[in-house]
């Protein structure tokens, strides 16, 4: 049993799955911030933990699961399953938004789900932890990544590089790898919001 938290805005025009990052969770500051900017845009959203309370107790010590991406993909094809199937969901086009090694499981997922997956969104992400996935990504994905995080820059681009479907990598600049940085995480949901609505948002 994975929980989550599912928003729905009033005439969403797509939904967002969320894959955190490593050490992280659906109750995130940062992933909690980017979903409201979503649903201020009429964005379904659904923060998801990938790992069970009890997994979730065995990682804080080892930190083995964090990294397991092959698993956490695994739930995350379940969860778009999961939604598909949903009645409040089913019709709604699904994008994923993965921050740090989230980004690796998400493109994972829409490698293996490329019927429901119709975009991506890395933030400070590490895609190349998908490798011999990313050639099989339909989705058009966006790659953001912070200035100032000069080795994720070079991760990414290398990742881009073998992306085979519609891609851009967008730099904020002065970002570090959480984006902290005062303005810079605003940044970051206004590039996902457009990438967002322009793949997902159904014609009238």
């Amino acid at each position: 049993m994975l929980e989550g938290n599912l928003s729905l805005p009033l005439d969403p025009q797509g939904l967002v799955l969320f894959a955190h990052g490593s050490g992280s969770s659906r109750n995130s500051p940062r992933n909690r911030y980017v979903a409201e900017r979503l649903n201020e845009a009429k964005l379904a959203t659904l923060l998801i933990d990938l790992l069970t309370t009890d997994e979730e107790r065995i990682d804080q010590v080892t930190a083995e699961l964090r990294f397991n991406i092959g698993l956490l993909a695994d739930r995350l094809v379940q969860a778009t399953d999961w939604l598909s199937s949903f009645g409040s969901t089913s019709r709604l086009r699904l994008g994923y938004f993965g921050a740090s090694t989230g980004a690796g499981a998400a493109l994972i997922s829409a490698a293996e789900r490329p019927e429901h997956a119709a975009a991506v969104v890395s933030r400070g992400g590490r895609p190349d932890l998908a490798a011999e996935a990313l050639p099989r990504v339909r989705a058009p994905t966006l790659l953001i990544v912070g200035g100032a995080d000069t080795q994720v820059i070079a991760l990414n681009r290398s990742a881009l590089a073998a992306l085979r479907s519609e891609k851009e990598l967008t730099i904020v600049p002065g970002a570090t790898h959480l984006f902290e940085e005062p303005g810079t995480l605003d940044e970051a949901a206004d590039h996902a919001i457009r990438w967002f609505l322009r793949h997902l948002a159904r014609p009238a």
